[in-house]
């Protein structure tokens, strides 16, 4: 899956599929920005529904994200792609 990290003008992207049976509600949205602000990277989630910034909860909340939705992780500054591994690994944790 990390090997999908593709270099952009805009830093690093991943495209994902969620698979977390809800889709991404409070508990997991919660879980998602606090694992992303461990970083210093500017990460953001885009989806069809718009984007957010992937350290505020509100902010992933009000995509909306649903089971099966495409998403896009983006991250730019040092450690970028260490953060979208990571968030990655996480988000495909939800599965259960």
């Amino acid at each position: 899956m990390h090997d999908a990290i593709a270099e952009t003008a805009e830093g690093l992207k991943l495209p994902l599929i969620l698979r977390a049976r809800g889709g991404l509600h409070a508990r997991p949205a919660a879980k998602l920005a606090q694992e992303a602000q461990r970083f210093a990277a500017d990460i953001r989630i885009e989806s069809e529904n718009g984007q957010a910034d992937a350290k505020s909860m509100l902010d992933v909340l009000s995509l909306a994200l649903s089971q099966d939705a495409a998403l896009t992780l983006t991250a730019s500054g040092p450690d970028a792609r260490a953060a979208l591994e990571e968030l990655a690994d996480y988000l495909d944790s939800l599965r259960d």
